[in-house]
């Protein structure tokens, strides 16, 4: 019998980054160690992985169902041979067929691309945690309009998913802001970090839902997110949680000289893991206070 796979939402970190060397690839190895520690999060190996990114959005929910995913280098200003790498792992049409199936008996319709490859929200996420890339990888995208109901809704369809051996992945950045990228964001950056604990971690599934689907009410939030494409696969992550608890399995308040941003899994057996870089030498699992 398959036990339940727990669901995430995961920094992707930025660009191809598990491919560079120097000074911006050291500033994720803190990310990079929370990734690696993934697998040894989940009861049994799954069967597959459902990645939805942040950085694929169509006018409507679309999943690919290649069986050989290619590449999407979607990103500028890298090296060159960033622009050759290969992330060669299987894509599944059987669960992408199940998932459109999924889709369908909850009313929403769930279009197909049979050509879409892995953008860096999915490769740049997925070396860390399969090197050997012999997970099979269906990706997911977005709806433009970015709904958060819509998404959670999607979410809470696919949820029997964990159940048939399918680890659901939100690929996001809990701060994004490329316009400011620096020190100037710590402020924003750890107001909004604080009301996603508050509200990851409450003890009331409803009221968790109900905040998130408020997001832009939450302090800082259009700072932290002018566009929130990184965060809507939050949404459908939890979604698939439904009343599941959350843990924070990666934090940092010192990202590129004082982001805060964090990772979160969503499922039972809930233990701290020891990613947890803030300031204040708190534990990822223990909810800040309101301020």
């Amino acid at each position: 019998m398959t036990t339940r796979q727990p669901v995430f939402f995961l920094s992707h970190g930025g660009g191809p980054w598990p491919w560079l060397d120097g000074e911006f690839r050291r500033g994720f190895d803190w990310l990079e160690a929370s990734l690696q520690a993934l697998p040894a999060q989940l009861p049994e190996r799954p069967r597959a992985v459902l990645a939805v990114s942040g950085h694929w959005e169509e006018p409507g929910f679309i999943v690919s169902t290649a069986a050989r995913p290619g590449m999407v280098y979607d990103y500028y200003g890298f090296p060159e041979h960033t622009y050759r790498i290969r992330y060669p792992a299987p894509g599944s049409p059987d669960i992408a067929a199940r998932v459109v199936e999924l889709g369908r008996a909850a009313g929403i319709a769930i279009g197909s691309d049979p050509s879409r490859g892995f953008d860096h929200g999915t490769f740049s996420m997925m070396q860390p945690i399969y090197p050997d890339a012999d997970m099979p990888v269906v990706s997911l995208s977005m709806k433009l309009g970015y709904d958060p109901a819509a998404h959670v809704a999607l979410g809470a369809a696919l949820a029997p998913l964990r159940d048939e051996g399918v680890v659901i992945l939100g690929s996001g950045l809990s701060y994004h802001n490329l316009r400011v990228f620096n020190a100037q964001a710590a402020a924003p950056s750890a107001a909004f970090d604080g009301w996603l604990r508050r509200t990851l971690l409450s003890d009331d599934p409803a009221a968790r839902i109900a905040a998130l689907e408020e997001w832009e009410t939450a302090p800082a939030a259009r700072q932290v997110h002018p566009r929130e494409d990184h965060l809507i696969p939050l949404m459908v992550a939890a979604g698939a949680a439904g009343a599941d608890p959350a843990t924070c399995i990666y934090s940092q308040d010192d990202l590129r000289g004082g982001i805060t941003v964090s990772a979160w899994r969503f499922g039972a057996d809930i233990t701290p893991t020891g990613f947890d870089r803030l300031g204040d030498g708190a534990l990822a699992t223990a909810p800040l206070s309101p301020s």
